[in-house]
């Protein structure tokens, strides 16, 4: 509907199993909003920070390397500093996350939710896709359920898939009694 805002932006969380395709469906959702003529900004929520490399052609700077450069003082750091600009004239931001079992992934996602509520972006776009790592649906990784209008499950007709989508459908269900966020539906 070209009506419907998100917060002014309408917020997408898109899950599924790890491998099942979550970026690519998500970069071309992307670009397909945006050529739509929607402000489009998606979010790779996966410490791989490959989310985004189909509008980009690059592995962008994370969050937490943009932190780190700045001593993790957030009012030096810029807006441009965190987004990239890709095809179709998506924005980009990738959460990043802490090195191998050094910390915790989805604690990144949540702070990237924080951070995007800080400087205003929620009111710049008309549409925000969370691409999130796998079917970790535990805490931070989460987080983008309590943001968004919608979430969405990418599966296919394999057990792990359909395990993973009703786990997500279940996680969703859940966060619905006190959230907004409901299941869109299964691509």
């Amino acid at each position: 509907d070209p009506n419907v805002k998100i917060g002014t932006a309408k917020v997408f969380a898109i899950y599924g199993k790890g491998g099942i395709g979550k970026s690519t469906t998500s970069s071309n959702l992307s670009a397909a909003f945006s050529k739509m003529g929607k402000r489009v900004l998606q979010i790779g929520c996966d410490p791989k920070h490959d989310s985004t490399f189909p509008l980009t052609g690059m592995l962008q700077n994370t969050l937490i390397d943009v932190l780190t450069e700045a001593n993790f003082h957030i009012e030096d750091v810029e807006i441009d500093d965190l987004i990239k600009h890709g095809y179709a004239g998506v924005d980009t931001l990738e959460s990043g996350g802490p090195p191998a079992g050094s910390g915790c992934g989805g604690y990144v996602v949540g702070e990237t939710v924080k951070i995007l509520n800080e400087f205003g972006l929620y009111s710049k776009y008309d549409v925000i896709l969370f691409d999130v790592l796998g079917d970790v649906v535990c805490g931070g990784f989460s987080a983008p359920l309590n943001h968004a209008d919608l979430g969405v499950i990418i599966a296919c007709n394999d057990f792990d898939s359909i395990f993973a989508a009703n786990r997500l459908c279940l996680a969703i269900k859940q966060k619905s009694a006190r959230y907004k966020v409901r299941l869109a539906g299964v691509i």
